[in-house]
């Protein structure tokens, strides 16, 4: 059995170090219908949701090298490991789920670029606009003044021109 949790372990020590974002979530009851549609969803954004034991969880992060407080652990834990540069859509999506489905899961911490961060401080983050919404936001303050600014040029260009036909039907 000793082996069993010695693979268990390095196989959760390597999704550690393979991914570059991790969220920690506590959970009650999640049925197993619900935690495929879950793991589903996730990994269409680029994600995978495990359920882990606690002590194999902190033996592994322990030999990531990661500092995790073990008293928020409480309950059963789950941790969605991401494997895509934009680490908050799949954060979005599992805190999205989760609110559809009666608040399944409780973000206790994450761990996003290197940096942990509380529950409370990534449910926070996931409620920003995503990266793609926020390139949008910045194109249209850098495009609105050459768009008025065209408008207005347009607007004397055409008052020159009605100008011009009346001087010249007269």
């Amino acid at each position: 059995m000793r082996k069993e949790k010695e693979l268990l372990l390095n196989e959760i020590k390597d999704k550690i170090d393979g991914s570059t974002a991790m969220v920690v979530a506590s959970y009650d009851k999640l049925e197993p219908n619900t935690s495929w549609q879950l793991r589903d969803l996730l990994g269409k954004s680029g994600s995978s949701f495990e359920v882990v034991r606690k002590r194999v969880f902190l033996k592994a992060i322990e030999k990531s090298g990661v500092t995790l407080d073990e008293t928020l652990l409480k309950g059963h834990i789950g941790v969605v490991f991401i494997n895509q540069p934009d680490a908050m859509a799949p954060i979005k999506a599992a805190i999205k789920f989760s609110s559809e489905n009666a608040n399944l899961l409780q973000v206790v911490c994450g761990q996003i670029d290197g940096k942990m961060m509380p529950g409370a401080e990534i449910e926070m983050l996931s409620k920003l606009p995503g990266i793609n919404d926020m390139r949008a936001n910045m194109l249209g303050l850098f495009v609105m003044p050459m768009a008025l600014t065209l408008s207005v040029l347009e607007a004397v260009i055409a008052q020159s021109d009605s100008v011009i036909e009346k001087t010249s039907e007269s």
